[in-house]
């Protein structure tokens, strides 16, 4: 048996998984052997949220983040071979824009089946509250983070939308929401569409589109709150 890899999304904000998580996902995860997390503290609370309260000490948990060397996560997929295992995001769904996506490319080499389960998207459910193009977009993922390098590849998304008529989807660090608001407002034009979508599915969601020039008369404060961004042009 070469085993599986699970891609078991989590919860967009702070709340009961049950919520948004199907019975199936719940259900599978007391049969998972080891566990592939961004944060330990995080992914326990979550497994105690989502049903294994009392077990969790007991679980066998790997962190995977920004931080791991290419050489450790070729070690961890070690760990896959005729195991029950799952990667875990911290928020949505794992292995986008996510350095889980090179356990997965390994679990494939490896013959281990990866399985991806169902739960929320915030770029997916963006981009269908946004009202642009939903048959043709692309997802861009972070931007530079020198302004000045921002502002020049935020002027050549903004191109290829309006020349291919294609929906761009960019997020950022929760801390640089605002500086990133602030070049895209300074640097797209007027009639170009942008739709901020913040807190998406907690209670203090915010969700609009409008163009540049009419962002520009009433500049919301976005904060540290989680955000995605559809331009087009």
């Amino acid at each position: 048996m070469n085993g599986h890899l699970y891609l078991i999304p989590t919860p967009l904000g702070d709340y009961p998984p049950q919520l948004v998580l199907t019975s199936a996902v719940l259900e599978l995860l007391p049969r998972i052997e080891v566990f592939f997390v961004e944060e330990l503290r995080t992914a326990r609370r979550f497994l105690s949220a989502a049903g294994l309260k009392g077990r969790v000490e007991s679980l066998e948990l790997h962190e995977l983040n920004e931080h791991t060397a290419p050489e450790e996560i070729s070690a961890l997929a070690q760990l896959l071979e005729g195991r029950e295992a799952a990667l875990i995001s911290e928020a949505g769904l794992p292995a986008v824009a996510d350095p889980g996506a090179q356990l997965v490319a390994l679990a494939h080499e490896k013959g281990v089946e990866v399985v991806p389960e169902v739960g929320p998207s915030s770029l997916m459910m963006a981009l269908m509250a946004s009202g642009m193009n939903g048959q043709h977009f692309a997802f861009e993922g972070y931007l530079p983070v020198k302004s000045d390098q921002r502002r020049a590849r935020i002027a050549e998304v903004e191109r290829r939308s309006g020349r291919e008529h294609q929906s761009q989807i960019v997020i950022e660090t929760p801390y640089r929401n605002d500086a990133l608001l602030a070049d895209l407002l300074s640097t797209c034009h007027p009639e170009t569409r942008l739709c901020i979508a913040a807190d998406i599915t907690l209670p203090t969601q915010f969700i609009r589109t409008l163009t540049v020039a009419r962002w520009r008369k009433d500049i919301p404060v976005i904060g540290k709150r989680p955000c995605v961004f559809v331009i087009q042009g």
